[in-house]
């Protein structure tokens, strides 16, 4: 339906933000701009045309700030404004601190992108300067502008998922690191044992066998060898049992005993190397226990939230997964749309037109490289799992105009998920295939008597 004023909903949107942030700052507050560093806070007071109504340095850590607000906030009233907002980059750590000092004060609390400081310091006076005066005015120039946004506010529920989700994203790149080193390593002085089964790191069976080669008998393939078909495969069984499976694969046991007599690598530093191998293997598998720890958390986080079975309607999508991104978002509610969090995860699509010129769409890049990242990972189990991610991956890549490549495609189904994770969430109605496909709800209507 159309409108006589020609409003969009992209302009109610912002609109409404605008809104929202006015709420925050109004005319009648003075704006606090503050420049945070570990020992030394430049705190400035201004008004909306950002001219400099205080300022002052205080030496202390960010949560001795307390002292700085009350100073501010008398600066401020001196000058005949009703309160005070306060505005800082997210910088590490110690805006969160501030936030809580200004929510104990009452005041308002506002965060301006680093992004859009360095933009603004560019332009400011084309000498690039860059110090903690010059920072904290332009953070109180942009907050003035409305060119700021409301943190997000955590509870103690959320903020547990967002600190176990950092912590899973170090653990898999650390997994990642350690096996990429024992690969090279055994590529070095041992090829032909990475040989022995498709996916080796995958394979519980080649982890025990390899691990009999490292400890047992400290990398001396000879000695491996003297055990015999027999003892050997007793050995894996062994090892293998040890580690909570029932048996081993034989044709994988069979394989890397065979590679025992491969004489392919340097052997001067085999003994070297294999020792290596050995203690990074340790390292790897103690990653991966502290990983499936985490992840259980995640999940059992999940179902506090009774969030579980909504997130698992869809098909493909598992609960780690769905945790591993909603630990990037926070709670979905707090943005406003489906294609806000798309945005947030930098997954939209950025037009570029002017008059009659159509520019090639990318996608924009910005947002939270993390939530990006999570999102990308959950797409291969989607797409085999389920059906209506599949066929729209085949309608993207095989249509006859703007055919796509299979990394567009790929990108179009996690912009999806995000989409339809936000939804299920917001509304608490699980996942309909109709509505993934079609975009809107089809209702049987009774038949007419």
């Amino acid at each position: 339906m159309s409108n006589g004023s020609g409003v969009s909903r992209g302009d109610r949107n912002r609109n409404a933000r605008l809104a929202r942030l006015r709420a925050l700052v109004p005319v009648s507050n003075a704006i606090i701009g503050i420049d945070l560093a570990e020992e030394k806070q430049m705190v400035v007071v201004t008004d909306h045309d950002s001219k400099v109504l205080a300022r002052k340095t205080f030496k202390c850590h960010a949560w001795n700030l307390g002292t700085a607000l009350d100073w501010a906030a008398k600066q401020a009233a001196a000058k005949g404004f009703a309160a005070a907002t306060v505005a800082c980059e997210p910088t590490g750590h110690r805006w969160r601190v501030l936030g809580q000092l200004a929510d104990e004060r009452g005041m308002p609390f506002v965060c301006v992108q680093p992004m859009l400081t360095s933009w603004a310091r560019r332009s400011e006076d084309l000498t690039f300067d860059k110090t903690d005066e010059k920072d904290a005015v332009l953070i109180a120039r942009l907050t003035a502008q409305l060119r700021c946004y409301v943190p997000e506010t955590v509870d103690e529920t959320w903020g547990r998922l967002r600190h176990l989700g950092a912590r899973r994203a170090q653990l898999i790149v650390e997994s990642g690191r350690q096996v990429q080193q024992i690969r090279a390593l055994l590529e070095c002085v041992w090829p032909a044992v990475l040989q022995s089964a498709r996916q080796p790191f995958r394979s519980s069976t080649w982890i025990a066998a390899l691990t009999v080669v490292v400890d047992r008998d400290g990398g001396d393939l000879a000695r491996t060898r003297r055990l015999g078909p027999a003892r050997w495969e007793s050995a894996v069984r062994k090892e293998i049992i040890r580690r909570g499976r029932k048996k081993p694969c034989m044709r994988i046991v069979q394989a890397l005993f065979a590679a025992l007599s491969d004489p392919a690598g340097v052997t001067a530093h085999r003994p070297g190397a294999l020792e290596r191998v050995g203690l990074v293997l340790t390292d790897w598998l103690d990653t991966q226990h502290r990983l499936a720890d985490t992840e259980a958390r995640m999940t059992a986080i999940l179902d506090r939230l009774q969030l579980t079975d909504l997130v698992t309607s869809i098909p493909g999508l598992s609960a780690i997964g769905a945790a591993a991104i909603l630990a990037e978002t926070g709670d979905p509610h707090r943005f406003a749309s489906a294609r806000a969090l798309v945005k947030h995860a930098g997954l939209a699509p950025r037009e570029k037109m002017s008059g009659t010129f159509i520019g090639r769409t990318k996608l924009t890049g910005q947002g939270r490289p993390g939530l990006r990242l999570a999102a990308w990972r959950t797409v291969w189990g989607a797409q085999r799992a389920n059906p209506v991610y599949a066929a729209r991956f085949t309608h993207l890549t095989t249509r006859e105009q703007n055919k796509l490549t299979v990394t567009q495609a790929q990108a179009v189904i996690a912009a999806a998920i995000l989409r339809q994770l936000h939804a299920i969430i917001t509304t608490g109605r699980a996942w309909d295939p109709a509505i993934a496909t079609h975009g809107t709800r089809t209702e049987t209507l009774p038949l007419a008597a």
